[in-house]
């Protein structure tokens, strides 16, 4: 966070394309947004050059290094883009990598946006929040891992452990957009966690047509009562989403065993879907002996002031040595946190596109 290099950075999407700079982990332009023009690579292409070019004339001195989020599949090590269901331009596979390194002169690196999203809230966001309050709170408990869930046009993931973004050797780690949906078990979750989900589940629940739908943020308002519209179906359409995305995320828990920040569009909301989200993530399982725990760490709701309070607490006990008459500290009781994004989704995609080109140039020596 006291690094002196600048970073331009880039969050792409199927919509739009969002721009920043960083140096020192602080933004150093304001963002801004350009239309994808995804359908057109040659249009998009131009929007992506125009767009960095607009960054490096607003920076005291000159960047060392892009670095952004690119939707997948993607080639990110070698900066190829593939076949992408939303920028369908880029058919057939685009060296973008290649392509900006002799347009700018400086090394680019690429990365999936909901590892990057991770890597930010890990570097400056939740995890080291979390950290802090328990060792305000005189715990003896530090967390070292972090599952980072993005809920928004699909849902994507990153994994950070030990300070170090989990990259997986096809640049395919961590898409838990493709686990099982066990609200719809013949579709992947991502297919009933998105804003279309949201808006899909609202307009069958209140029987309108879905080009008449809102949008996740005013489905809240309904589901809260401040806004005209159907507030059961609008808290059916958030719970639904919940069922399927808590389920996906104690599938990845059981591997992980960290925290967990939740960002993306629909994150707002989540003072809505949160208690169901938590009650999937920590749901039972039935067999032969009876009912069991889905996971054997308890997820806590980190949003809720309550469920917080217990979380930073330790329940500290001692245990014998057997043989001896000394005793050892013993806390009996595994706990993870889930919650929202401290900086915001796009803050925490530039965070980490920062943190990852350093930490990239580094590595190589650039």
């Amino acid at each position: 966070m006291n690094d002196p290099r600048i970073v331009m950075t880039l969050d792409a999407g199927g919509t739009w394309l969002k721009y920043s700079a960083v140096r020192g982990g602080q933004l150093l332009v304001e963002p801004f947004s350009v239309p994808s023009e995804s359908h057109d690579l040659e249009r998009c292409l131009a929007n992506i050059i125009a767009g960095f070019e607009t960054v490096r004339a607003k920076l005291p001195e000159a960047p060392v290094s892009i670095s952004f989020a690119f939707p997948g599949p993607t080639d990110y090590r070698n900066g190829i883009i593939l076949d992408l269901p939303n920028l369908p331009g880029f058919r057939g596979g685009v060296p973008l990598r290649p392509l900006l390194e002799e347009r700018f002169g400086i090394p680019v690196f690429m990365n999936n946006d909901g590892d990057l999203f991770a890597y930010g809230e890990a570097m400056e966001g939740f995890l080291p929040w979390v950290n802090g309050l328990l060792e305000a709170a005189g715990s003896r408990r530090r967390y070292r891992n972090l599952l980072g869930i993005t809920i928004g046009t699909g849902m994507g993931g990153g994994l950070v452990s030990g300070g170090r973004l989990f990259l997986g050797d096809n640049s395919a780690g961590l898409e838990v957009g493709l686990l099982r949906n066990k609200v719809e078990p013949a579709r992947r979750v991502e297919y009933s966690v998105s804003i279309a989900a949201v808006r899909r589940v609202y307009a069958r629940e209140a029987g309108i047509a879905m080009e008449d739908t809102p949008e996740p943020s005013v489905i809240r308002q309904i589901a809260l009562g401040t806004a005209p519209g159907d507030p059961a179906a609008a808290r059916t359409a958030f719970h639904t989403m919940a069922e399927a995305a808590g389920d996906a995320i104690a599938q990845a828990l059981t591997l992980i065993d960290g925290l967990v920040v939740i960002g993306g569009g629909v994150a707002g909301a989540s003072d809505i879907f949160f208690p169901a989200l938590l009650d999937a993530i920590n749901g039972r399982y039935h067999t032969p002996e009876g009912e069991g725990p889905r996971l054997f760490s308890h997820a806590s709701n980190f949003e809720d002031a309550t469920e917080r309070a217990a979380f930073l607490q330790d329940e500290p006990d001692t245990i014998p040595v057997p043989g001896s008459g000394k005793k050892v500290p013993y806390d009996p009781v595994k706990r993870v946190a889930v919650g929202v994004t401290r900086l915001g989704t796009s803050r925490a995609v530039a965070i980490g596109a920062y943190a990852f080109a350093l930490a990239m140039m580094d590595q190589s020596n650039l």
